[in-house]
């Protein structure tokens, strides 16, 4: 007998798990330093448009894809375009999950480095925290134990099944996430001199803002969202008819953009209160916070909080991205469980290695003037995430269909939030496609055109 299709026992453990892929290091590492180098308030207003007309509309198409056929992303498009080469889109969903959560592990390693590290003396004045944090990295061994005990975590989460691992997990780790970033938020606007940092995040400076900016904005919306991977349709597989597509998108992207403001007011303002910069770029979260939480009252508290609530968010997307693949060999190769997860994820580990090395014996070797993990990173998000979206909205839109698209998200609910004419399949044939497509030549023009 067929193994019988796991399926979220709830519509709100569906949302915290999807909310959870959704909310990870985007929202707080890469989303703050991408507004502290492109116009603070304007890049946080652009991000929200884009999340709202882009995210919005290829995210319940993803998920409409995923409950109509209950299958991983292979099987979804070969169900619904059988003897037709649709099935390669799941394919590089598929593929990008791999290779982002290969790096993305290393990344989360350093993060839950950090958060035992804040425990042991980290906020010492005598501390050279670009040092430290170099020092770190640059270890050949230090990180990629970390990287291997983050990545240990993750597959032991899926190996323990869709409902006991994944969304008992999130049931406790979403909530304890949301009440760590408010309660560093609190503290940092009430630093004395946080005013200029609140002023920062409300204030749009559109004299910082390019047309670069703009499609930065749309890309940040799509990795933070979680789409163009594979998780969306994977998640929305075990999505049960009943529960409403439309209303749960919008929550899922309302928590995620929800965390990414938090964590823009818990980290400018004090940023700005002790006179650090905003626009540090990466090294802020490892660099500059941890300068910040030394100058702070309670800094080890706070600073040990920050690192926690970075590794939790790290931990509830890691967790979707091994999904998507274990998902591929469960339904498609009838591999088991646990050891899909074991066999994917020790793969995974030993592909991140690389771009841990890549900071120190491999420090030597460079892409397009980038290393290892930047090569990695510009591969998966400016390339196979926005080729993975575009085709699957046109896919959607144009194979599909706008009819059958409609009925299955509408189903379970009312009406489609932007409704089920014209409305919403304007977003879907044309607005979609047009900005994903801008966001995947930017990637290629700014690393090959300069």
């Amino acid at each position: 007998m067929a193994e019988e299709r796991a399926q979220w026992t709830s519509r709100v453990g569906f949302i915290l798990a999807a909310a959870g892929s959704a909310v990870g290091l985007g929202n707080i590492w890469r989303f703050s330093y991408a507004a502290g180098t492109e116009g603070g308030g304007a890049f946080i207003l652009i991000y929200l448009a884009a999340a709202v007309f882009i995210g919005y509309p290829l995210l319940v198409s993803e998920i409409s894809i995923g409950r109509a056929t209950r299958k991983n992303p292979i099987g979804a498009f070969r169900t619904l375009a059988p003897n037709a080469p649709w099935w390669l889109v799941g394919a590089i969903g598929v593929l990008t999950a791999f290779v982002i959560l290969s790096y993305y592990s290393v990344v989360a390693g350093w993060a839950f480095a950090y958060t035992f590290e804040s425990l042991r003396g980290l906020y010492q004045p005598s501390v050279d925290h670009a040092e430290h944090f170099t020092k770190h990295i640059s270890d050949p061994v230090a990180p990629i134990l970390w990287h291997a005990a983050f990545m240990a975590i993750t597959i032991g989460v899926i190996a323990m099944g869709v409902v006991k691992g994944i969304q008992r997990v999130v049931q406790v780790l979403m909530p304890l996430l949301f009440l760590l970033a408010i309660v560093i938020m609190i503290r940092s606007i009430t630093l004395p001199g946080a005013g200029e940092g609140i002023a920062f995040i409300l204030t749009p400076d559109f004299s910082e803002v390019t047309p670069l900016t703009v499609l930065h904005a749309v890309a940040q919306a799509f990795f933070t969202i979680s789409l163009g991977m594979g998780a969306m349709i994977t998640y929305g597989s075990y999505l049960r008819k009943k529960d409403p597509i439309p209303s749960s998108a919008g929550t899922i992207i309302g928590l995620d953009t929800f965390v990414a403001i938090i964590a823009g007011f818990a980290i400018f303002p004090a940023v700005f209160a002790f006179g650090f910069d905003p626009a540090a770029g990466p090294g802020l979260a490892f660099i500059t916070l941890p300068g910040v939480f030394t100058e702070m009252p309670l800094g080890a508290v706070f600073g040990f909080l920050f690192f926690l609530l970075l590794t939790i968010a790290a931990l509830t997307s890691s967790i979707s991205l091994l999904e998507v693949v274990v998902a591929w060999l469960k339904d498609e190769h009838k591999w088991k469980r646990t050891k899909a997860a074991v066999v994917v994820g020790c793969a995974m580990f030993a592909i991140g290695v690389l771009p841990s090395l890549g900071y120190s014996v491999l420090s030597h070797v460079q892409a397009f003037e980038m290393n290892i993990l930047d090569l990695y990173d510009w591969f998966a998000t400016s390339i196979l995430l926005p080729l993975g979206g575009l085709l699957t909205i046109i896919f959607a839109g144009y194979v599909w269909g706008a009819r059958k698209l409609s009925e299955e998200a509408n189903e379970g609910t009312g009406k489609l939030r932007f409704g089920p004419g014209m409305g919403f399949m304007f977003l879907v044939k044309v607005v979609v496609p047009l900005a994903v497509l801008a966001v995947l030549i930017a990637g290629l023009y700014e690393k090959f055109a300069a």
